[in-house]
């Protein structure tokens, strides 16, 4: 349940409605507060200020009916926009960028602004009282010299409301533009990636590996889909719970069906509930995301990558961006200790026993599935030697510097059946340099 409800709360800060309906409901509250204390007399300051005429109750209602109404019609064309270009990225970039476009902060906040200032200035007008109308409270007569009720207040508050959104306006007509650009949702995607693998793999590297799980009786999967979130805190309890040991079978993003195996009861003896307490540790759903998924995001770059060098499109410049992005987020990984330590630093401790992070698996998902396509391209593939061997410089670990090597070896394999004449020639010059920094690496 703790997974689903964290899931849950991550699926809100990223839908498109999440944070227009919260500034509705600030704003809601907002103008009843300032319409109250127009009520009480506070704003009285206002009607005897000089540089701040006190607006009429026909300005003002007018007013307050153009603010509603032209925030309504930028709200609505602020929102076809946003779904254009979503079309858009998606269908140029890949339909798993979807989900990035639509947890844009630019985009929800400039629409949670409009919706927010039309709210604000809807409620405001229902308490302006024409100056032909009888006092609907008595605190309306006392609340302004002036003939009707006009809350002053309110109405500069609108006022400043209207400007701040004619501000996020201009942003965000700045903003859309440059976020479908290639390079930056490039950017987007390869400093989340740098961010969440620093969030999950805090460690450095040092060599050791955990030794293999003893095989136990196995906790089976009750739905079917993609696993979007596990909860080790919930899965350490019930284990501590029970008195035993639990091995995880399956990562985040790892596909499950009913009856594949989610973890194994290692040692101890399972009691009843154990196997509920754990499937319930799982978040299942349709499809993928980044949390807790750092392959999602590589699979992005990849994906980007890879349709770059199709022939309808054959735009290898952007392949080599995303080349960038993943050699940088290959070399972080070859830092890191990929070992997830749940519940102590020694395997003793531990109650819970995560699937381990391979490096090889990273460099094959990124590299290994783009090297095809690279292969075919002379400069793709002269930047992705120069990309393996940038990331295998800030790595000491002999064994993944050796996988990285024999991912430039294989990318020549591929090119001498690819490529021909000069263009070959040039890429195993570059292989020679390639191999010789190798050699060379301490």
């Amino acid at each position: 349940m703790t997974a689903e409800i964290r899931w849950l709360w991550s699926r809100l800060n990223a839908n498109y409605w999440f944070y227009p309906a919260l500034f509705a409901l600030g704003a809601g509250v907002l103008a009843f507060g300032t319409v109250w204390l127009d009520h009480r007399g506070a704003a009285q300051w206002l009607n005897d200020t000089n540089w701040i005429l006190p607006a009429r109750p026909e300005g003002a209602s007018n007013l307050l009916t153009v603010i509603a109404g032209s925030m309504i019609g930028v709200a609505s064309t602020v929102f076809s926009i946003t779904i254009a270009a979503v079309a858009y990225a998606s269908g140029n970039y890949g339909p798993r960028l979807l989900t990035n476009f639509m947890e844009d902060r630019g985009n929800q906040l400039s629409l949670a602004t409009f919706i927010g200032t039309f709210v604000y200035a809807l409620i405001t007008l229902r308490a302006v009282r024409a100056e032909d109308e009888a006092a609907a409270a008595v605190l309306d007569s006392s609340a302004t010299s002036l003939p009707g009720f006009v809350p002053q207040l309110s109405l500069v508050i609108a006022f400043l409301l209207m400007g701040l959104s004619i501000a996020v306006l201009v942003f965000f007509l700045n903003h859309i533009p440059a976020s479908i650009r290639i390079n930056t949702v490039l950017k987007g995607i390869g400093r989340r990636l740098l961010e969440d693998i620093a969030d999950a793999f805090p460690e450095d590297a040092n060599g050791a590996e955990d030794k293999a799980a003893p095989d136990g009786p196995p906790i089976l999967a009750d739905q079917t889909g993609y696993v979007r979130l596990i909860d080790f805190d919930e899965i350490k309890r019930a284990a501590d719970d029970a008195g035993c040991r639990i091995a995880l079978e399956v990562r985040t993003g790892d596909f499950i069906h009913a009856g594949m195996a989610l973890a194994r009861v290692c040692s101890g003896e399972p009691k009843e509930g154990l196997e509920d307490d754990v499937r319930a540790a799982f978040s299942v759903g349709a499809s993928r995301s980044a949390e807790q998924d750092p392959q999602f995001l590589i699979d992005e770059l990849v994906e980007i990558g890879l349709r770059a060098l199709s022939p309808g499109i054959n735009d290898p410049f952007t392949a080599i961006t995303a080349l960038h992005w993943l050699g940088a987020a290959t070399a972080e990984l070859g830092r890191r200790d990929l070992r997830k330590r749940v519940g102590g630093d020694e395997p003793e401790e531990r109650s819970v026993i995560p699937l381990p992070d391979d490096f090889e698996h990273y460099v094959d998902r990124g590299f290994g599935v783009m090297r095809s396509a690279i292969a075919t391209s002379r400069i793709a593939a002269l930047v992705m030697l120069d990309t393996l061997r940038n990331a295998a410089a800030p790595i000491q670990d002999e064994s993944r510097q050796a996988l990285l090597r024999r991912e430039g070896d294989r990318l020549l394999e591929q090119a001498r059946n690819a490529l021909t004449g000069p263009d070959l020639q040039e890429v195993e010059a570059r292989h020679v340099s390639f191999s010789q920094a190798f050699l060379h690496t301490p």
